[in-house]
């Protein structure tokens, strides 16, 4: 089984320096996970300049901005656009109710009151606020979503149990000895190994043969071999 280290090494090799999202601060941040539902980045990345261009990124802007103006951006965002703009118009309560607007205040907090912070916007639970405080230099392990999370059980991290969530604290329990303590280099990797599940390493159809991580990784020697049974 490949080390972290050099998973995240390999993985730097083959993509580049990983690109983190366009948004700044805790509030963009949140803004950035509600801005799409099961669409790709592309569809996300428009949708978030759109916000940022008719409406501005920002607590006030957002609440104060009408439904005509919202809905048709909340259209390109997925199904169900109405729920969209109520949970943008939510986190922009939020944030203007508990933060007087200013959602940066968080990150002067003790990780764990700025993690709960967070959970209080829509669609933000543990993964999601560990997420951004990490992308915001605050880091307490590594924070992964689900592409990353399938990369390093592929490789041999953890065990894939009948839940997610139990998978991953599993693979996170795995982790938690070996983790590099700098919030540049969690951020790194978990950029990485959700550009690689993404990328090759897909929950369908992995593209196995293009992987960097070929060599060391259990499950692509376990579906060489059996396809070499079945030859």
């Amino acid at each position: 089984m490949l080390t972290l280290s050099k998973t995240i090494a390999r993985l730097k090799q083959h993509y580049g320096e990983p690109q983190a999202p366009p948004a700044h601060g805790p509030f963009e941040l949140v803004m950035w996970e509600n801005a799409c539902y099961l669409l790709s980045d592309e569809r996300r990345l428009e949708v978030f300049e759109s916000l940022r261009k008719k409406v501005g990124l920002n607590a006030a802007a957002i609440h104060s901005a009408s439904d005509e103006v919202l809905l048709p951006l909340a259209r390109r965002g997925g199904m169900r656009p109405e729920t969209r703009v109520f949970r943008w118009r939510e986190i922009a309560r939020i944030a203007l109710t508990q933060f007087s607007g200013d959602l940066d205040s968080i990150l002067t907090s003790p990780y764990l009151q700025a993690k709960k912070a967070l959970k209080q916007f829509p669609n933000i639970g543990d993964p999601g606020a560990e997420k951004i405080l990490l992308l915001c230099g605050m880091a307490s392990g590594l924070p992964l979503e689900s592409n990353g999370l399938r990369v390093l059980v592929r490789i041999g991290w953890g065990r894939l149990q009948k839940s997610y969530g139990a998978t991953y604290r599993s693979v996170q329990d795995d982790l938690k000895p070996i983790l590099p303590t700098t919030a540049n280099t969690l951020k790194e990797a978990h950029l990485l190994l959700r550009q690689h599940g993404k990328t090759l390493c897909k929950e369908k159809a992995p593209l196995c043969d293009q992987c960097p991580l070929f060599k060391g990784c259990d499950y692509a020697e376990k579906r060489a071999a059996s396809a070499f049974r079945l030859c």
